[in-house]
């Protein structure tokens, strides 16, 4: 595991182009097995887990061509291999489990040996994908671990969530384009990245309505075809770099920002005190802004961030803004609507002198603008809060140490590089 090294203090200002939507190309990547002729896809980050989900591929005989430079990805699953038994999903990354669908698709059956995981974010579970999948014709076999099957083709059917899950709405768009007849998802998810994944599949030739709603229905094809498709920008970075400016007062400009998500992402900065500015596609924080908390009409109520799934205030951002709190005149309560252990990491934040208190694992409150210094501290298995407490150490003036900090890498191909570009002082201790 890699540390980060941070000498704080100063503005970083400067332009940047954020990465390709690592939970869009992720499972476009994994959608892309369902296709009968080759696919090409630009702006695909270079980031871990596509390394990950790419070897694996090219072990079940998918050709693969990546451009790394370029950061386009042929992909050609044509001559896929006829036998799973001796192939293991990817290790370490939550997102295999979009591989359920697509795999079962091509070879009618597949064994779980293990339960795949991701970040220390709390329970992750796995019902969901297996309730999606049985209501679409797949069969469940407990007796010797976990074997599904299918028979031929999915079935057409319907379904209303629990809950609205990304991977979970991913994995029923992508069986459910496949199936024989049509399909209803109520209570699907609508993150800008599933969006994306549903017009890849419309690309194919797949047939959905509904697209960034909570009803999605399928009407399935008995085959997808091949395509080129861009993969968007993150949201989730335009917004990290956003608040990287505002924290330590410099002027941060990010190039194809994907404004039409961030209207209440914009809400949020302003709420302390941050105004964000776009021109065309590019989304500016303007330098030496007054990090203030802004106090809610209803007087008797703390200013408050709550994050659930989309269209709400996305949860992987919370982080950020924690950190910008702790820098903000004033007092603020956050609420992660969906995590449990979204907020474990706060004892690694307090090492710098930060003051938040836990109120229950879904909820604390950031009092801002204390005394703080420089630390060393210890990243969760979170990619975001790993930049949550580099932001903090950005913000303070001495050399503090990220340990542990290669989860940034999941999500962010260039995370050092795009900060020096910034004018920031920090290396990598391999």
């Amino acid at each position: 595991m890699a540390n980060l090294i941070v000498h704080g203090g100063k503005p970083l200002s400067g332009v940047i182009t954020p990465s390709g939507n690592k939970n869009s190309a992720l499972p476009i990547l994994c959608a892309s097995l369902l296709a009968t002729e080759p696919v090409t896809l630009t702006n695909v980050p270079s980031i871990t887990d596509i390394e990950k989900l790419v070897k694996f591929f090219r072990e079940i005989g998918v050709k693969i061509d990546w451009d790394r430079d370029s950061k386009t990805m042929r992909l050609d699953a044509a001559e896929i291999a006829t036998d799973l038994s001796e192939v293991t999903l990817p290790q370490g990354m939550r997102s295999s489990v979009l591989l359920f669908a697509p795999l079962l698709h091509r070879f009618k059956k597949i064994r779980l040996d293990t339960n795949p995981k991701g970040c220390s974010l709390g329970i992750r579970e796995l019902d969901p994908h297996f309730e999606i999948l049985s209501t679409l014709g797949t069969t469940i076999d407990r007796t010797a671990g976990l074997e599904l099957s299918i028979n031929e083709r999915f079935q057409g059917a319907s379904y209303w969530a629990d809950y609205m899950s990304v991977t979970t709405t991913e994995n029923f768009v992508m069986a459910a384009s496949m199936a024989n007849g049509s399909s209803t998802l109520t209570n699907a998810a609508s993150e800008p990245h599933v969006q994306d994944v549903c017009r890849f599949l419309v690309s194919l030739g797949a047939k959905i309505e509904g697209i960034g709603t909570s009803i999605l229905t399928v009407t399935g094809v008995p085959e997808l075809g091949g395509c080129e498709a861009k993969i968007s920008s993150d949201h989730h970075e335009v917004a990290t770099f956003l608040a990287i400016g505002a924290i330590t007062g410099g002027e941060v400009r990010v190039e194809h920002s994907e404004p039409q998500h961030f209207d209440l992402i914009n809400r949020s900065f302003g709420k302390f005190g941050i105004q964000i500015d776009v021109e065309g596609e590019t989304a500016i924080c303007r330098s030496n802004q007054s990090l203030e908390i802004q106090q809610p009409y209803t007087s008797n109520l703390l200013p408050k961030i709550e994050a659930a799934p989309w269209p709400y205030f996305p949860v992987d951002l919370l982080p950020p803004m924690i950190a910008l709190a702790t820098q903000a005149k004033g007092v603020m309560h956050f609420w992660n609507k969906v995590y449990e252990g979204g907020f474990a990491w706060l004892p690694e934040l307090v090492k710098f002198g930060a003051h938040a208190v836990v109120s229950d694992p879904h909820r604390i409150i950031v009092f801002g603008k204390r005394p703080m210094h420089p630390a060393t501290v210890e990243a969760p298995y979170i990619i975001r809060a790993a930049v949550a407490l580099y932001m903090t150490a950005a913000s303070i003036e001495g050399r503090s140490i990220v340990k542990n900090a290669d989860p940034i890498r999941r999500a962010h191909p260039h995370f050092a590089e795009n900060l020096r570009k910034l004018g920031a002082d920090i290396e990598w201790d391999e």
